[in-house]
């Protein structure tokens, strides 16, 4: 049977508060919004810095939209993701601050269908 929602199987430490899901509904295309504490430089916003990749390693396609005035990306897949499969979000530490701060820890959040 289909699940509602995605299962967030995985958060690093410290962010366990930060991260959670506000669904009505399950869709292959799950879209991420990360919220950031300061405004970002839209230049780092991009597949190197972020990124979906599923447990074999294999990134998954991705846009990328910035909203500046509620500091948030979204990171919608460019496919549909599998049921039953591992996937994480990663942040790297290459995302930047306008004023040129890079994020100071990276992050991955393990999640499935």
């Amino acid at each position: 049977m289909a699940r509602k929602f995605i299962e967030i199987e995985d958060v690093p430490k410290g962010y366990e508060n930060k991260v959670r899901q506000n669904l009505s509904f399950k869709t292959g295309k799950f879209v991420w919004r990360c919220r950031f504490t300061t405004a970002l430089d839209p230049a780092t916003i991009n597949s190197e810095n972020l990124y979906v990749e599923n447990a074999a390693g294999t990134r998954i396609s991705t846009k990328f939209t910035y909203d500046d005035a509620n500091m948030e990306i979204e990171v919608e897949p460019l496919e549909a993701y599998a049921q039953e499969v591992d996937y994480y979000l990663h942040i790297t530490t290459k995302v930047k601050s306008r004023g040129g701060q890079n994020l100071k820890e990276p992050v991955a959040i393990r999640f499935r269908l």
